[in-house]
């Protein structure tokens, strides 16, 4: 079934996107919530219609995401985390505590945009930021031991 999104769906595809989905996921999900419609030729044309005349916009909200990228440039964040003396850490590290320590230093973003792979222990990882659909970028994320 071949669908157009109305929002960003991470792992699916960006706002108005035409994708393919499996009939049910569509027509029981994303179609009820109001995150896509039909891929009818109609809406196709309205669809691109809309993206013709917010072309401008969307280079607007493209050049923010890379300003925003540069101004992140080298960020390295540190986050306090209980560990045990292996260095295995307690529970773990969150998308919504880095969003918080990029807050803290000057930077809101929300923490959906944030992707990060599991951390078990401590040390550093890389955190992807989705700034825009092709403005992607990565700060570092130091894992410490609280004391």
């Amino acid at each position: 079934m071949e669908i157009i999104l109305k929002t960003d769906i991470t792992g699916l595809g960006y706002k108005n996107d035409t994708v393919e989905v499996k009939p049910g996921y569509g027509r029981n999900y994303l179609i009820p919530q109001g995150f896509a419609m039909m891929a009818t030729p109609s809406n196709k044309k309205i669809v691109a219609e809309n993206i013709r005349q917010a072309a401008h916009k969307v280079e607007k909200l493209k050049n923010d995401a890379v300003a925003l990228a540069e101004q992140l440039g080298d960020t390295k964040i540190t986050i306090m985390a209980k560990a045990g003396e292996s260095g295995k850490i307690f529970g773990r590290v969150t998308n919504t505590q880095i969003a918080d320590a990029l807050r803290e230093k000057g930077f809101d973003i929300d923490r959906k945009k944030i992707t990060i792979d599991d951390v078990k222990t401590l040390g550093e990882y890389q955190a992807t930021i989705d700034l825009h659909k092709e403005v992607k970028h990565q700060v570092t994320v130091d894992v410490v031991a609280a004391e």
